[in-house]
Parts: structure tokens; C-alpha cells; sequence
């Protein structure tokens, strides 16, 4: 049971879910296929949590499921991250970084960077009457808010969206991802020594000016949150973009009934967030013996913390297998829970509802074109393989 996950199939893994979910909210062994993965960086002894309850609990206990273990997996090519810290550390370095997605920056960016970049992306299409909506748009909108957040030049979109990639690939090229860190550490280094002489009104000028009880962050501290927030920032939103718009386009009920009522928007993109989960697991080390729904697991173990099956519990929602954007709603767990909820959760809301607005206004009789059996994909990150439409301008 403690073998590798040979058998989970990348294009549906929720039968596999559902089956063990079925049997045990907890598991011995892992959700994750580590063939290809340096034995270093391979887990001993993996468990995993499926319910609903079980992820919940396990992420809301930081001193027994602790996060330190992303220091010797991502944090070897990232540097020390909040992923990885915990208790006063990681608070103080939390609220920080959490300064700089106040709601009134929400406010800002939604009318001055969001919306005109989504609108400048269509413009782009719009007359050819098709596009690969993956391509051309869920993969460029929130590489290009970033770059615009963080004050960097459009024309390195293609530097750091390539090495953003290759970090968080880290399992499959090891080597591609050190390069990629390096590179991008001496990247940022020239941004903040810029920033030092001349102060900005960015999120990097914000952590050059940014104080920890009286002390400023470190260029390393600086350069290691830049570095996850590329990958974090990109991921999370144009997966879930992209699982959104091709759930609404498998479903057209679904999705006219949006096009008709834009207050649909809310409801079918935390529903698209519970369905296709864009990271399906989180993980965390053992710290002590403990039982986690009735089930020992042993001081030093990995728990994979699957999101993904979690978010399809039946003994939480009814129909928990069909995606359905007037269902009652309940929290899901795709931004996680607990100490280390994703920062940037409003963020990725606040993007990905400007996009289908900007979307659905300038375009009408948006159609999936199924020739080449475009599909949801993917094994922790899940998105679709591509969304090619044809369409017509709206008005």
C-alpha cells in the first residue's frame, strides 16, 4: 500500500479518490507517483488524509502535521518560505507579506491592472473568431497582473514565467529547477538593489521598505518570497480559470444560465474550485504519534493532504461528483485551511471573476472545439490539456 501510485490515472484520479476515501478517510500510503523523482526527494513512509474531516483537521493542526518539510523539497531550490515556517515566524512573516493584498489593493488593481489586461489579451483574438483559451488567455492574464504587481519590465514576461514553470517542476528536472532558482535569485537581486536606491510603489518596493520588529527583511528573505509567489501566483489562478471555463463549456446550461446572470459568477467559480481542485494535495511531516480519525500514524511519517479528494466528499456535499453552480453552498478547501490558507486567495477570485466578465462581454457563442479531445489534466496540478473556441464579437 506503501508503494508508488502507479495505477492513479493524471486524466481522472477521482475514482482512485473515491475508492479508498470509501474504505478509510485515512490511508496508508501516498496520492502522489514518485517514478520519476530523485530518491531523495521521495517521501519513507506515506499516509494520507481524504475526507473532508481528516484534511481539515490535519491542516488546522500545525504542531502535529507540521509544513517544515517543504524546507528540504521546494525550499531547496526556493530558499526558506512561509510554506515551510511556523508558529510566531511564521505569523510575522505572514502578516507582511498579507499587507500587500489588502482589500483597498484588491480595489486598485481590479480597475487599473486586472480588467485592462484581460481586455488587451481579447483584443488580441477577438477578430480571428478563435483561440486557444488556455494559450492565449487563462495562462497569460495572471503572468502578466503579476509581472504589472510586482513592477517588473512586460518584456521578461517570458524569463520568469519559464522559470516559475521550472521550480514548481522541480520533481521531474531537478537540475532545471536549481538553474531556474539561480537565475531568478539574480534576477530579483538587481530589482531590489534598484528599489534600495529608489524606493517604488510595488510589491517588491514594499518588502525592501518592510520591517520585522525593527529589523528589514533580508535580500535572501526578499528573493525567496518573490520566488514563490511567480509559481504560486501563476498556478493556482490559470488552473482554475482554465478548470472553470471548461467546466461552463462541457456544461452550456451551466454556462448560459452565467452568461444570463453574471451574480453566477461567484457561486460557479468557488464551485469550479471544488470540482477540479487546481493543486490536489498539500503535504506535511508527522511530528509526533498521533491518530488522525481513529488511525495511528507514526512520529516522521508524510501525510498527503488531498485537497482534491477531499473536495468530493459525499458525506460533506450531495452529488459530490457532478459539478453543479446552484448547489448549496459549503466551503470547500481548495486554498487549503488553517495557519497556512493561501495569501493570495482573494486575489485569485478577484482575477479569475474580472476575466470571465471581460470574456463574456466581449464575446458571444463561445464554442469548445473537440476535434483534438481537449481535457482536465494532471496530477498534483490539474488544468485542461487546451480550450480551443471559436466565437463570435460580441455587439
Amino acid at each position: 500500500m506503501n508503494s508508488p501510485v502507479r495505477d492513479l490515472d493524471l486524466r481522472d484520479p477521482y475514482p482512485f479518490f473515491a475508492a479508498h476515501r470509501r474504505e478509510h478517510g485515512v490511508y496508508h500510503g501516498g496520492v502522489m507517483d514518485y517514478s520519476r523523482t530523485p530518491e531523495e526527494f521521495r517521501p519513507r513512509d506515506s499516509w494520507s488524509a481524504l475526507s473532508w474531516s481528516a484534511t481539515n483537521a490535519a491542516l488546522r493542526d500545525t504542531e502535529t502535521f507540521s509544513s517544515t518539510l517543504y524546507d528540504s523539497t521546494i525550499g531547496v531550490f526556493m530558499g526558506p518560505t512561509i510554506l515551510a515556517m511556523g508558529g510566531s515566524r511564521h505569523k510575522a512573516h505572514r502578516n507582511l507579506v498579507a499587507a500587500a493584498f489588502k482589500p483597498q489593493s484588491l480595489q486598485t488593481w481590479e480597475p487599473e491592472i486586472v480588467r485592462p489586461i484581460c481586455t488587451a489579451l481579447i483584443d488580441e483574438f477577438a477578430e480571428r473568431g478563435t483561440a486557444d483559451l488556455v494559450r492565449e488567455f487563462t495562462f497569460e492574464f495572471p503572468t502578466r497582473v503579476i509581472a504589472r504587481l510586482l513592477g517588473l519590465p512586460e518584456e521578461d514576461l517570458p524569463f520568469f514565467r519559464k522559470a516559475a514553470v521550472d521550480i514548481i517542476s522541480y520533481t521531474g528536472n531537478y537540475k532545471a529547477a536549481f538553474t531556474a532558482s539561480a537565475e531568478l535569485q539574480e534576477y530579483f537581486q538587481g530589482h531590489i538593489d534598484q528599489r534600495r536606491s529608489q524606493p517604488t510603489d510595488d510589491i517588491i518596493g514594499d518588502l525592501v521598505a518592510a520591517e520585522i520588529e525593527g529589523e528589514q527583511l533580508t535580500d535572501e528573505a526578499i528573493y525567496s518570497f518573490l520566488r514563490l509567489l511567480l509559481p504560486a501566483g501563476l498556478e493556482t489562478t490559470y488552473r482554475s480559470s482554465g478548470n472553470l471555463l471548461y467546466l461552463l463549456l462541457t456544461h452550456p446550461e451551466q454556462f448560459a444560465a452565467v452568461q444570463a446572470n453574471r451574480r453566477l459568477l461567484s457561486p460557479a467559480i468557488e464551485e469550479g474550485l471544488r470540482y477540479e481542485t487546481p493543486l490536489t494535495l498539500v503535504q506535511r511531516t508527522v511530528t509526533r504519534d498521533t491518530e488522525l480519525e481513529g488511525v495511528a500514524i507514526p512520529k516522521g511519517a508524510t501525510l498527503d493532504i488531498a485537497l482534491g479528494a477531499a473536495n468530493r466528499d459525499e458525506q460533506r456535499w450531495e452529488r459530490a461528483e457532478e459539478f453543479d453552480i446552484h448547489r448549496k453552498r459549503l466551503p470547500h478547501i481548495s486554498f487549503t485551511a488553517g495557519a497556512h490558507t493561501c495569501l493570495g486567495l482573494h486575489l485569485a477570485r478577484m482575477e479569475t471573476r474580472v476575466a470571465l466578465e471581460v470574456l463574456l462581454d466581449r464575446l458571444t457563442g463561445i464554442t469548445l472545439l473537440t476535434e483534438d479531445d481537449p481535457h482536465i489534466f494532471g496530477q498534483p496540478f490539474r488544468s485542461p490539456t487546451a480550450l480551443p473556441v471559436s466565437f463570435e464579437v460580441a455587439g
